[in-house]
């Protein structure tokens, strides 16, 4: 493996279980308490002990044929949810993107010999604008979301998360939005076994083992619990590779954890690296 880790001072990275659709607009409506989860996201600004110049997204609802940044100075707004009330389809997170960030994030994917499209018409989608609503609310802070690779192969975005790195060190912060569990067809009671047995896998591979040894678990995620009835397809799983891939080296924490998510399901969120401040 490549020497990859943080400079002093290098943001940690994360990878965040979202929650679903626009919930931070309508959470009293839906199952299941909320408050963990939002303080989960409120305290990650408090963990960096300062604002970063600008995020990185990789979120589990955007893939294409290979990695693809959003270049749009003014990203526009993607609503890819159905059956929510009408005002949600009229949110706004306004935070303005970064055609900068995308071309040097597009430069560093290059140079370790990943293919990279750019794309200027890219909206954010609920990935982005959900969490990121939590965790800045002004929508002061310029955004740019990278797409993950089609196939989600571990080792192309491990490989990108590598790349990636140096942003860290350039007051960037590398934000994975995705989910530790999404089976929409068991999204609630029927899916608590499955979601508990994974989380606790999860947990143990990310967390309690060498960062060495965490890598090649994580190469072999399908050979976990319930493991594919928790990532029937893992696009909300494949971000998390690219957040370890830019902290390889380091430690991780789990920051967030419910077991009652939805009523019923396990789920927890991560950080590679030390905080900058305790929250």
């Amino acid at each position: 493996m490549s020497d990859v880790s943080g400079g002093p001072g290098a943001l940690p990275t994360f990878f965040a279980s979202h929650g679903g659709g626009p919930w931070p607009w309508i959470k009293d409506q839906l199952p299941g308490d909320w408050t963990p989860l939002e303080a989960s996201l409120q305290s990650i600004p408090h963990q960096l002990a300062r604002t970063p110049r600008a995020i990185l997204v990789i979120s589990g609802h955007w893939e294409e044929r290979e990695f693809t940044l959003q270049t749009s100075p003014r990203p526009p707004m993607l609503y890819d949810y159905g059956g929510f009330p009408p005002e949600t389809y009229e949110i706004e997170y306004p935070a303005p993107g970064s055609p900068e960030l995308a071309r040097r994030a597009g430069a560093l994917l290059d140079q370790a010999g990943l293919a990279v499209r750019f794309d200027e018409h890219r909206g954010f989608d609920h990935g982005v604008f959900a969490p990121l609503f939590v965790m800045y609310p002004e929508a002061d802070v310029p955004i740019v979301q990278l797409s993950l690779k089609a196939g989600y192969d571990v080792d192309e975005h491990l490989a990108a998360g590598r790349a990636l790195a140096p942003l860290r060190n350039e007051n960037v912060l590398l934000f994975a939005s995705g989910f530790s569990y999404h089976n929409l067809a068991d999204f609630g009671p029927s899916g608590s076994v499955a979601s508990r047995a994974f989380d606790e896998w999860l947990t143990h591979a990310v967390v309690d083992v060498d960062p060495e040894e965490r890598t090649e678990l994580l190469r072999h995620w399908e050979e976990a619990p319930s493991a594919r009835a928790s990532h029937p397809a893992e696009d909300h799983l494949a971000p998390l590779f690219v957040a370890v891939g830019a902290a390889e080296h380091e430690r991780a924490t789990r920051f967030y954890h419910q077991d009652d998510f939805w009523d019923a399901l396990s789920s927890s969120s991560f950080r590679f690296g030390d905080a900058l401040a305790e929250s």
